[in-house]
């Protein structure tokens, strides 16, 4: 595409029609303007939606090997010149092995001397920046003079020579970045001429068709066809993306121990020496665990495991959609087709699972699983089952189920992830050792509203501690975890005033269950909560109410309906009596985790039902603390104070001063 330019206007201050000056290896998107006399080095990368407009302020100079990326201004006032680095005078001087990268602003008189590199949406005006320098993202430089090899952080405003003779100096990394990014630039400026040149594309699709023609000669299907397509599809995408592929065997008794051999290594990254050197592994191990392993040999990594043959010799044909992560660290889904099992069907997964995975979806968030045998599960080393990047809930229980069969006799844990944050927001035990056929075992007796009620917990051993309280303990002694204990009566405890109780002696969960139920027994008519201590850092891990006013139990609400974290308004629990306060429902709990991880603040307000009918609302106490345990506590307190009443939760962004959640606790 030819580049889109033109000679300056005829104004007062220039009327000699100058037009730009472009060295024939340089490359100038067509969808650029360049106006006036701007002198364009050699080997410029110059990208789509820049503006270079030298009708006012001129002559521009960019040096050779410089870049000019997507939607960058160059433009210069009338008044005022610059030195450039030939002795002659500019409006914009923009030097060698320099970048302006995406919406620069450079307004002249502005000088940038060689290998220089300036951050996004940054502005220079008035300005001489020196050789060598790092100029970040967002920065306001005007006015002043950066001596050489200075390093501006981003978001600074620079207007003062003092500000500008105290910058730190470029580091070695720093510069290795903006060299990177030149190196790239031109690597793009030759690529886009190449795609320009038509004897560059023919050769270049003519060498691409010999080389899939070679690959379809060379890989002929074997006739036991025990590959899936699936597989195939994988492999496929990890050569494409310059992994390498390998293979690793495991008989039984190892694939528990996570002890794997590995096959002959696999040198090639032709296709179908790949696919041959892989059944070659499964045909000579029919009665081991064979998996896939996809290699980064750049970062010396694994980035996918996946196990293509079980013992007996079958092989995974339809196993859950895999994918494959791409260089940037997103993720690329293969063609694998999806599962048509039910939810919880043949998966065997206990209800709340499959519940708990709907929730999740639901919100968002991605599906992750671990497992441990008994010796690493006490010290919470726990090991990555293989990834879940589907969304679907047939597709996630299929991998649950695979993961369950594989490490039968082991706990395995369900995590929801989210995202976009990089953290994990739940941990949900699904199996332990003691329970049978690798499935999630569903309790027999109700729920009392917990996600880990019924999945192999220890019972408490008076039989009064609710069955949550029993896998709390279980999972922080784990963990290494000591229990304190702590009780407050109303008064304190809406003041958060507790009081440590003595301490426990016992190490084991069976041995903790019973001091909690003397404790309880100890404290009727106050509140009562265990608090989870790590030993080692000094410091409170998690705190968890056990007892409340009146020696009634914390228990959790039935899970009616699915939390959402858009601004809508929906009801939890069922209604209240009047008679005592009401435990919030873990939905509840997990909307208040939810929003307090995304930096929101919680509110609460309440009203009568006249009220309620015009939507005049009055609010509670506020809420100062972001402390989880606090934030409850606030909760129920309101709900105590407003009994007979419609309580709602708000969730509050305060940047941008807005509601972002309502949710009613409590109906009349």
């Amino acid at each position: 595409m030819a580049a889109h330019t033109s000679a300056a206007p005829p104004t007062p201050w220039s009327k000699g029609l100058a037009k730009p000056t472009i060295h024939e290896t340089a490359y100038v998107h067509a969808f650029s303007n360049i106006i006036g006399d701007v002198r364009v080095g050699a080997d410029v990368m110059i990208a789509p939606g820049t503006s270079i407009r030298a009708d006012e302020g001129t002559p521009f100079r960019i040096g050779a090997n410089s870049n000019i990326q997507d939607g960058v201004v160059i433009h210069g006032l009338s008044d005022g010149k610059v030195v450039g680095g030939d002795g002659q005078d500019y409006s914009v001087w923009i030097g060698r092995d320099t970048s302006i990268t995406h919406m620069a602003l450079i307004n002249g008189p502005a000088y940038i001397g060689d290998h220089c590199f300036i951050g996004f949406r940054s502005t220079v005006f008035n300005a001489r920046i020196g050789d060598g320098c790092i100029v970040m993202m967002h920065v306001l430089i005007q006015d002043v003079e950066i001596p050489p090899g200075r390093y501006v952080p981003s978001g600074s405003v620079i207007t003062t020579q003092h500000e500008a003779n105290r910058l730190p100096e470029v580091q070695s990394l720093d510069q290795e970045f903006a060299n990177h990014v030149v190196d790239i630039n031109n690597t793009l400026r030759s690529g886009y001429q190449c795609a320009e040149d038509t004897a560059c594309v023919t050769a270049i699709r003519s060498e691409l068709e010999r080389s899939y023609q070679s690959d379809m000669n060379t890989y002929m299907p074997t006739s036991t066809g025990s590959l899936g397509t699936e597989i195939i599809t994988q492999v496929r995408q990890l050569l494409a993306q310059g992994y390498r592929v390998s293979t690793e065997y495991a008989d039984v008794r190892r694939f528990r121990a996570c002890s794997w051999t590995s096959c002959p290594m696999i040198q090639s990254n032709r296709e179908g020496d790949v696919i041959a050197a892989l059944e070659a592994c499964m045909a000579e191990h029919p009665n081991d665990y064979v998996r896939l392993i996809g290699v980064d040999t750049a970062s010396k990594r694994r980035v996918v495991e996946t196990i293509i043959q079980r013992p007996g010799g079958k092989a995974v044909v339809q196993s859950a959609p895999t994918a494959v992560p791409n260089r940037n660290g997103s993720y690329a889904p293969s063609n694998a087709s999806s599962s048509s099992a039910a939810p919880g069907g043949s998966v065997g997964a206990a209800a709340n699972v499959v519940q708990t995975v709907q929730q999740l979806i639901s919100q968002g968030y991605r599906i992750g699983l671990e497992y441990a045998d008994s010796r690493r599960f006490q010290t919470s080393s726990w090991k990555t089952c293989g990834p879940v990047q589907s969304n679907r809930t047939d597709d996630v229980m299929m991998s649950i189920d695979h993961c369950l069969q594989d490490h039968a006799g082991e706990y395995v844990r369900l995590i929801g992830i989210d995202a976009q944050a990089k953290r994990r927001v739940m941990e949900m035990i699904i199996q332990r050792p003691s329970d049978t056929g690798g499935k999630a075992q569903a309790s027999s007796r109700p729920s009392s509203g917990s996600s880990y009620a019924g999945m192999g917990t220890v019972a408490p051993s008076a039989g009064t501690l609710d069955s949550d309280v029993a896998v709390t303990v279980e999972r922080w002694l784990a963990q290494g975890c000591r229990i304190g204990l702590e009780h407050a009566n109303i008064r304190r405890f809406r003041t958060s005033s507790w009081t440590t109780a003595a301490p426990l002696t016992a190490t084991h969960a069976a041995g903790v269950l019973a001091e909690l139920d003397a404790a309880l027994s100890q404290f009727v008519g106050e509140y009562v909560r265990i608090v989870g201590i790590d030993s080692k850092a000094k410091r409170r891990v998690a705190e968890v109410i056990i007892q409340r006013p009146g020696g009634g139990q914390a228990k959790s609400a039935p899970q009616s309906s699915t939390v959402t974290s858009s601004r809508s308004v929906q009801s939890y629990g069922a209604p209240t009596n009047g008679s005592s306060p009401q435990r919030l429902s873990n939905e509840v709990v997990n909307q208040v985790q939810q929003l307090l991880a995304q930096g929101h603040r919680i509110g609460t307000e309440h009203v009568d039902t006249r009220r309620f009918r015009s939507g005049t609302w009055s609010s509670c106490a506020p809420i100062d603390s972001t402390r989880m345990a606090d934030v409850l506590a606030s909760l129920e307190t309101c709900l105590q104070e407003h009994q007979g009443e419609y309580v709602r939760l708000i969730g509050i962004d305060s940047n941008a001063k807005r509601r972002v959640a309502e949710v009613i606790l409590q109906r009349p």
